[in-house]
């Protein structure tokens, strides 16, 4: 007989959704009905940061608990070692079967990492070397290249198509659940709101209006990093016009993003379980919007570092609430674990924050960290390889740059962070414990080292890839003319 005690767990993870563009966080302008339902009803997370400020990495890190460097998984094509245990593992170990509908994004065999079953799969291959997916007419537009912003504004891209069968495929699982003696631990990956910035019609149409251009400009003292950023990706020429269709589309992507898990949380209340089910929502990384002329992510600004983090169990956490402690991804997942009475992962760096959920002055290390490394191989690198990492600690973040001057920022003062103030000799004492903290379990050396050595096997499976064509497991059947450009009109 089914513990009546016993809690599910629904894990709802996007892709790309940059914190402010939600209702309930303060956004007046998007709509988001069903996020800001699930807030109303539960507890919102407003320092919530990502592990690393791009896709593979901040994943791999929300299942392991541990930051990128603790596990040498940097960049979108490194592999998370299977041995490597998650949080799923530790579920299982707790007598859950985890599932996973849509997207994961793991590199290499092991396409599962702890999970007992998947659907949906990824609309990418699983090795590097091999032909990537075909976008179609939004070829590139997925990546930080120019192409996505003048391939942007009205249309369809296969990743709405994906995330529409994903939805689908979740509210299937739930009636099968509702049937089951067992409680059920589900994952639902999403790739929405990650470009191609590109939104059906009405979902555009919404924000044709009441979506104009970034609010903060380029800083007349911009960093060196990010300026050679924005003019390597070619994006320091982006016109208005672009901004406007890009920032338009995404915010209908948000919507849509939205419409789909609302569809999720209605069919949870329709079979009955949502009484008993701990809802969390999050991300793996925010998107700059053209905000200081930057796009995507791989800053350590709050709209590419911080993600939206919800959480919702009726008659187990307070309704309406939000906390302000700094938390990361990593932290989620050992939260998680924590409330389905799971064992602890045994080398993770995630602490569970479920004390805090249940009480706002609960004890708490208001301290995070996020990184950011690649070499010089991918192609949309500009052939620069890059060591960065934040510390958030308090009301202060700390940016170091490998071989560049650091950024600090004052987010009490100065949440928009428009004033750094690492070269000012009044903020030396705090730069200086900052970067002690930073620094300490963190060798930039060593991990170029690492990292080299890395690339090494790397390329070698990649040419075996090449020449084997080892297939793929879990691919979703991404077909070119599922993406559309139409005519950006009234």
């Amino acid at each position: 007989m089914k513990d009546p005690n016993r809690p599910n767990l629904l894990f709802l993870f996007s892709d790309q959704h940059a914190r402010h563009v939600a209702g309930c966080y303060g956004n007046a302008t998007v709509a988001t009905p069903n996020l800001d339902r699930l807030a109303a009803e539960g507890l919102v997370f407003d320092n919530a940061y990502c592990p690393s400020p791009i896709c593979v990495p901040s994943r791999m890190s929300m299942l392991t608990g541990c930051y990128p460097s603790q596990q040498d998984c940097w960049t979108n094509d490194d592999f998370l070692a299977s041995d490597r245990a998650t949080w799923l593992h530790a579920a299982a170990a707790a007598d859950y079967r985890p599932i996973l509908v849509g997207r994961l994004h793991a590199m290499g065999p092991d396409q599962m990492h702890g999970y007992a079953a998947r659907e949906i799969g990824d609309h990418s291959p699983n090795w590097a070397g091999i032909k990537r997916h075909n976008l179609g007419v939004l070829a590139n537009a997925n990546d930080p290249y120019r192409a996505s912003l003048t391939a942007s504004g009205i249309g369809q891209s296969a990743y709405e198509v994906k995330d529409i069968d994903t939805t689908q495929a979740a509210c299937a699982a739930l009636d099968r659940f509702a049937g089951g003696a067992d409680a059920f631990c589900l994952s639902v990956g999403f790739i929405l709101p990650h470009p191609p910035y590109v939104a059906r019609r009405e979902d555009y149409a919404r924000y044709a209006t009441s979506v104009g251009l970034p609010r903060l400009p380029v800083p007349n003292d911009e960093h060196p990093w990010l300026a050679w950023w924005r003019r390597d990706r070619g994006i320091a020429e982006a016109t208005d016009e672009e901004c406007l269709r890009a920032r338009r589309a995404y915010f209908g992507l948000v919507t849509r993003l939205d419409t789909m898990i609302g569809q999720i949380l209605d069919k949870l209340e329709a079979t009955g379980l949502a009484r008993n089910t701990l809802v969390v929502y999050s991300s793996d990384h925010g998107d700059q919007l053209g905000e200081r002329g930057l796009w995507w992510k791989h800053t350590f600004y709050e709209e590419s570092a911080a993600v939206p983090l919800i959480m919702r169990w009726p008659g187990r956490l307070a309704a309406g609430e939000r906390r302000k402690q700094i938390v990361n991804l990593t932290d989620v997942s050992a939260t998680m674990l924590d409330a389905l009475d799971a064992p602890a992962l045994p080398n993770a760096s995630g602490r569970s924050f479920l004390g805090v959920a249940r009480n706002a002055s609960a004890s708490w290390d208001d301290q995070t960290f996020s990184e950011y490394c690649t070499d010089a191989v991918p192609a949309w690198t500009g052939g620069q390889s890059v060591r960065q990492r934040m510390i958030r600690q308090g009301r202060w973040k700390l940016v170091y740059y490998h071989g560049y001057a650091p950024q600090l920022f004052d987010l009490v003062a100065d949440p928009d962070e428009c004033r750094d103030r690492a070269a000012d000799p009044a903020y030396a004492e705090i730069r200086a414990e900052l970067t002690t903290h930073l620094l300490a379990d963190w060798d930039p050396d060593e991990i170029e080292r690492r990292m080299r050595r890395r690339r090494a096997d790397k390329d070698l499976i990649g040419t075996w890839a090449q020449k084997t064509a080892p297939g793929d497991q879990y691919r979703w059947d991404m077909r070119a003319n599922q993406n559309r450009l139409d005519p950006t009109l009234p």
